[in-house]
């Protein structure tokens, strides 16, 4: 049993020191943050650390190669502008004929981009995602470029590359500047708004194979490749199952009487004893002797005949049957 009552060194832990002199001479690294902080030293001081931060003198590291890439972006904004801006005036100035017009149309989608382009830098640099304004940014370019191709000589590919390409280029450096001071700020590295539209063409043109292919398909098999397509679309709208019908009662089902039986075409013109056969055959009384008068009761008013009539013709009937068996 340990007769010091250090139970820590017993069970095999570390001690706890039991003076001063085993702490560390010096904190590991002043506490990061504004303010000045006092730390306690081993000997007993008090040191104030820290002051760089107050004063504003400390920095991330590479803040400075940040700050240009962003002075140097805006420059390079500037010069494309008025690249763009010719560009395009002259091809609005074709096709309107005014001239204020055109320069505000021309001016458009290039300032749009730098409304878009100083909203993602200063949500970047705010540490906040600027994911919708990097696709405006994206998104203005591309029509700008449009813009520049209508105005390029399109059977040049030259000339299509000297008008297209400044939007694009600049949409791309903004990008990633604001993804840089992005990671720069927060150390996150969120996903570039090219890389949604790839995404998206890429799935564009996959969707454009398939119809490419099932065309071609259907040329060289229409009944299967229509009938595949029909339970294509079945499958993809699948309709709510019905619900439990609702059975009435038996009071409310209403009866349905038998359908009056008529004499057939073929009989018409014929003699009163071949009709009342004909009735006799299909009467609930047929072959029975017994009921012969009930039957002709009920089938003479058919055939025009007296009830005796009837009974007759039937009694006759019944022995023909007899005889036949």
């Amino acid at each position: 049993m340990s007769v010091n009552h250090d139970f820590r060194a017993a069970s095999g832990l570390k001690r706890w020191p039991s003076d001063l002199e085993e702490l560390p001479a010096e904190p590991p690294g002043p506490p990061r943050g504004p303010g000045l902080f006092q730390v306690a030293r081993a000997n007993g001081e008090t040191a104030i650390t820290n002051i760089r931060r107050l004063a504003g003198a400390e920095r991330t590291p590479g803040s400075l190669l940040v700050l240009a890439a962003a002075i140097l972006l805006a420059a390079l904004a500037a010069a494309f502008y008025v690249v763009t801006l010719a560009a395009q005036y002259h091809f609005v100035l074709g096709q309107k004929h005014e001239a204020v017009p055109s320069v505000i149309e021309a001016l458009g989608l290039d300032a749009g981009m730098a409304v878009f382009a100083l909203l993602a830098l200063g949500l970047a640099m705010a540490g906040q995602s600027a994911r919708t304004e990097r696709m405006l940014v994206l998104a203005c370019s591309l029509a700008s470029a449009a813009m520049n191709y209508a105005a390029a000589d399109v059977r040049s590919p030259r000339s299509v590359l000297v008008y297209v390409m400044p939007p694009v280029f600049l949409a791309v450096t903004v990008d990633r500047v604001v993804a840089v001071i992005r990671r720069h700020v927060l150390g996150d590295a969120e996903r570039s708004a090219w890389a949604a539209a790839g995404r998206a063409l890429a799935a564009l043109a996959r969707g454009l194979a398939v119809v490419l292919l099932y065309g071609l398909r259907f040329l060289l098999a229409p009944p299967s490749t229509g009938a595949g397509l029909r339970r294509v679309v079945l499958n993809a709208t699948p309709l709510p199952e019905a619900g439990p019908r609702a059975i009435p009662a038996a009071e409310e089902v209403p009866v349905i009487e038998p359908l009056p039986v008529i004499e057939p075409p073929e009989l018409a013109g014929a003699s009163k004893k071949v009709r009342l056969a004909w009735w006799y055959e299909r009467d609930e009384a047929y072959g029975d002797r017994k009921r012969t008068a009930e039957a002709a009761k009920r089938l003479a008013p058919k055939v025009d005949l007296s009830e005796g009539t009837a009974r007759a013709y039937i009694g006759a009937i019944l022995d023909g049957i007899g005889r036949a068996a």
